[in-house]
């Protein structure tokens, strides 16, 4: 890999995510298809990983996986006044197929609550047959007007979960368990903290009576919207006619559920933990745990190297991570050292002659600490028992990974009680997390938004914000019931 300049986040943070991008080997422009993009293998395995991880927790709570077509009859997109409303401008349509103009139009598949709704009507019949618990891992077309790698793009990966109860408190429950479902993954996994809350009615999900979400903290302080859960109520069993028959024989229409995460995790994680030199990924999500360099100048030297290099990279492997031995030939050490940090390899072994003698291997974490002289610090591990030592400092990267970008989120929250203040914080292209009064009206939060660019992100779960206490609205002056999260957003 040619080394190239990564651009510092201080001076143009949006050139620095597309420059880590780059240099990570992640996923590039289509350029041949419109706003869509290319995920190259090694940005393909951390969204394989996240995969894994949340199809189990998915399977944990009794949710089963499925697929459903890619092309929606229109018809079915029209059946839900909001929904269709909602969506038409991101449509893609199918109007020829085989040569011919079709009788009907076809969507592709911008989300699928309409064609999972035709076919639990035909999968529904009896109380019994709830609660039916459905995921789907999927592709989806949007059809944005600016994209961005990950974070907006035409085609996309996600999975969608869907779900009918007989009730609307079971609905609620499903909502709620599942948005606890992404926090735990977002903070466990991820290592990113998230705030849980509820979206205004302005910005919930189109034919949806609730949308929840969890909201990230960029490093540029920006919010990122990780994971949204929705209370579809009856609009989607009523427009498709789904119903059960209840345990005193009267037929109902069913309570509906939808849920979703998307391969924009991948730009979370980005702009979540990485610096100025690349990639920085937490090792739960890392598709190489650890790379191993074997330094040698002779051929007397390299036997002996390249024969411990192998056996450290088995224990290893059999302690469960990913191991990349480069002992490529032609390319100097610190070429790899260079390639494999701009990946986000979490940590380095460096195995030559003299560690040989001395039975240990010089360690190097991707976020090591710096000395006096500001040249990040080494350490050196024992060979014996080298699996529990890798193990340990993995379990330390992940947990401070976390708490760095916790501490960095709270350096940047602020409340504020006027009007004056809250326009200071996000003048220009700045953004932090800012808790304000709001007067509960679409009216304002349109108008904050033309004013400010800052929208608002939810109104945070108790606890996950400050206390709610009643106060006035920063705009209007009128009463509001709690502070909730603005910031700017992508």
């Amino acid at each position: 890999m040619a080394q190239t300049r990564i651009t510092p986040r201080s001076q143009d943070y949006a050139q620095w995510y597309q420059d880590v991008i780059a240099e990570a080997q992640l996923a590039e422009a289509a350029g041949v298809v419109k706003g869509c993009m290319v995920i190259r293998p090694h940005g393909f395995a951390i969204w394989e990983k996240m995969q894994a991880d949340l199809d189990r927790r998915f399977k944990e709570t009794g949710h089963q996986n499925a697929c459903f077509p890619l092309l929606i009859p229109m018809s079915f997109i029209e059946k839900e006044a909001e929904h269709v409303e909602g969506f038409a401008p991101e449509l893609a349509v199918v109007t020829h197929a085989g040569g011919k103009e079709l009788e009907e139009s076809y969507a592709i598949r911008p989300t699928s609550e309409t064609i999972v709704g035709h076919f639990f009507s035909k999968w529904i019949d009896s109380w019994r047959d709830l609660p039916l618990l459905i995921n789907q891992w999927a592709n989806v077309m949007r059809w944005e007007l600016r994209t961005r790698l990950f974070l907006r793009t035409g085609e996309f990966f996600w999975q969608e979960g869907h779900t009918a109860h007989a009730t609307h408190e079971e609905a609620l429950e499903e909502v709620a368990r599942m948005l606890d479902v992404y926090r735990d993954f977002s903070h466990e996994v991820m290592a990113l903290p998230v705030i849980r809350g509820i979206k205004t009615a302005n910005e919930r999900f189109a034919g949806a009576l609730e949308t929840r979400c969890i909201e990230s903290y960029m490093q540029d302080g920006k919010a990122l919207q990780s994971g949204t859960s929705h209370d579809l109520g009856q609009n989607f069993g009523k427009a498709f006619n789904v119903t059960f028959q209840n345990a005193e024989g009267e037929r109902e229409f069913v309570w509906q559920t939808s849920w979703g995460m998307s391969t924009r995790q991948i730009g979370a994680l980005i702009m979540g933990h990485s610096d100025d030199g690349g990639l920085v990924l937490p090792p739960r999500l890392a598709p190489i745990h650890v790379v191993i360099v074997p330094i040698y100048r002779s051929e007397d030297e390299k036997g002996a190297v390249l024969e411990t290099t192998a056996k450290v990279a088995g224990e290893l492997r059999d302690d469960g991570l990913t191991v990349e031995v480069d002992d490529r030939e032609g390319i100097k050490p610190g070429a790899k050292y260079y390639e494999w940090e701009r990946k986000g390899v979490p940590l380095r072994l460096e195995l030559g002659p003299r560690d040989l003698e001395q039975r240990s291997v010089m360690a190097k974490r991707r976020l090591a600490d710096t000395d006096e002289r500001g040249r990040p610090v080494k350490e050196t591990l024992p060979l014996a028992d080298i699996g529990v030592s890798v193990g340990r400092i993995m379990d330390e990267l992940q947990a401070a990974l976390f708490e760095r970008a916790l501490a960095l989120r709270e350096e940047n929250t602020v409340e504020v009680d006027s009007w004056g203040d809250f326009t200071d914080l996000f003048e220009g292209g700045a953004s932090r997390f800012v808790y304000a009064h709001w007067d509960g009206t679409t009216e304002t939060e349109l108008a904050i938004k033309q004013a400010t660019k800052a929208t608002i992100r939810c109104i945070p779960y108790p606890g996950e914000g400050p206390a709610p206490e009643p106060g006035a609205c920063i705009k209007t002056g009128a009463p509001s019931a709690q502070k909730v999260l603005f910031a700017k957003n992508y």
